[in-house]
């Protein structure tokens, strides 16, 4: 018999593969934010962390596919060492504080991530600024340390495209051929410090489907809906599950 709680565990699972899907199918933008604390309300936070990693590849993957070679390459070499180093300094963060610690350090990211969605209409003057290398390894490397803690990435390399005035297809594809490298640069460091259970992603096969279909719902309704809508519906999710993180 199916108790509550593993339909609790089933639900939130399968909604957080769509909405990964919705988000690549080019909805929402970055909501690795919101579907991490979103699984961490079933299982432990660092566990959910793990977790996330291989359906956000999977949705990586669709991605890919929807925006072949329309990113710039050059762009994405440029990221890159940063985001290596990035993801080194948030490993030895995972490995040195306690799961408190790091509900805690969610809840702050995703406020920070809720502060630039609400500012990121008023960031138009960033175009003015002219882009350096610099830039882009520092965008690389604060995306590698907030996405190894958080799945929430997205601010930075967004913040960075958006000095470069990249027409919104190349932004897009540029953006998912990324992230697609960013988590798989994750993964053997996730191995190493044991956030990937093999075993208990080998249980979750079956939410595979909800990923595709999130990437063509999105794809679907891209041009139907009220982006403001949607974006305060998203922020709305990501304050509650903030305020979840840091009073729990």
């Amino acid at each position: 018999m199916v108790t509550d709680e593993q339909l609790a565990f089933y639900g939130i699972l399968a909604l957080a593969a769509f909405l990964v899907g919705l988000s690549k199918g080019g909805l929402g933008g970055m909501m690795g934010a919101l579907v991490t604390p979103l699984v961490a309300m079933v299982i432990p936070l660092d566990q959910a962390i793990g977790l996330m990693l291989p359906i956000l590849i999977l949705g990586d993957g669709f991605a890919i596919a929807a925006h072949w070679r329309k990113w710039n390459s050059r762009i994405v070499r440029l990221l890159v060492p940063g985001a290596i180093l990035g993801v080194t300094i948030g490993t030895l963060i995972l490995t040195n504080i306690s799961v408190l610690q790091l509900r805690r350090i969610m809840g702050v990211i995703i406020i920070l991530f809720i502060i630039y969605r609400v500012l990121e209409n008023r960031l138009g003057h960033l175009s003015h600024i002219q882009p350096r290398r610099w830039h882009g390894y520092a965008a690389g490397g604060l995306a590698g340390i907030t996405s190894t803690l958080a799945h929430a990435g997205g601010p930075p390399i967004a913040m960075y495209l958006l000095i470069l005035e990249l027409r919104p297809t190349v932004f897009v594809a540029t953006s998912a051929l990324f992230f697609a490298v960013l988590n798989l640069i994750k993964v053997p460091y996730y191995f190493y410090v044991g956030l990937i259970d093999l075993g208990r992603i080998a249980t979750i096969i079956w939410i595979v489907p909800f990923v595709p279909l999130g990437v063509w719902t999105g794809k679907r309704i891209v041009n139907r809906t009220n982006k403001r809508v949607f974006d305060g519906v998203v922020l709305f999710l990501l304050t509650t599950s903030a305020a979840i993180l840091l009073l729990s």
